[in-house]
């Protein structure tokens, strides 16, 4: 429907030489200067709102530097280059957090099970863009997420320690953090917990590596 009502738009900008990306009703027009962008704004909106009758959500559209907005979840970089939008990351944390609350009462298999179904499809969808530092941090804050999911299942006292030693910390170390006081956030960072549960042992449970499925998209 989108693109009936708005092919007119389409033809008005090429006729006007513009450069424009368009999906559905999401439009991003690029210009050289702040005060051409004003222009073209205040001219667009007269033609969509007089001409084609269509009314403009004003609090979507702005004016601003490329690299503050962003189109279908990505955002231009100076260089050219496709990026991720900050919005977009922070929905996908957010997504990654209701997946791992620590209430849920489900085994640690089933939250990687949801949180493979999202991840695969979220990474391929911004396989385009150049992302692969942010992927490596969404990958390490996921996997501290569920080390907090699993130490919080374990619980405290012997069941913490036996855990951790099964996975190789020395029984000293095992057992101090297993009585620690630090809240769960914390001792997720702890280097045995950090080298019990490590990327090995994460993809050894099936857990989607962001940057690995981004690298091998790339090819």
């Amino acid at each position: 429907m989108a693109n009936i009502l708005l092919d007119d738009l389409d033809q008005e900008l090429e006729r006007r030489g513009h450069r424009f990306c368009r999906y559905a009703d999401d439009c991003n027009i690029y210009v050289q200067s702040l005060a051409a962008g004003q222009r073209v704004m205040e001219s667009v909106v007269r033609f969509l709102e007089r001409k084609l009758h269509l009314r403009v959500n004003r609090e979507k559209s702005a004016v601003a530097p490329v690299g503050e907005r962003k189109f279908l979840g990505h955002r231009l970089l100076l260089n050219g280059k496709l990026g991720i939008s900050p919005k977009s990351i922070k929905r996908a944390k957010e997504k990654v957090r209701q997946t791992t609350r620590r209430n849920r009462g489900v085994s640690l298999v089933q939250v990687i099970v949801d949180l493979n179904r999202f991840l695969t499809g979220w990474v391929l969808y911004y396989r385009y863009a150049a992302c692969r530092a942010e992927l490596i941090r969404m990958d390490e804050w996921i996997r501290r997420k569920l080390r907090c999911y699993r130490l919080k299942q374990r619980k405290r006292g012997k069941s913490l320690a036996g855990f951790l030693q099964q996975l190789g910390a020395s029984a000293s170390l095992a057992h101090r953090l297993a009585s620690s006081g630090k809240g769960w956030w914390r001792l997720s960072l702890a280097r045995p917990v950090h080298q019990a549960m490590s990327k090995d042992w994460f993809a050894i449970q099936g857990l989607t590596s962001l940057v690995d499925k981004y690298d091998a998209l790339q090819h």
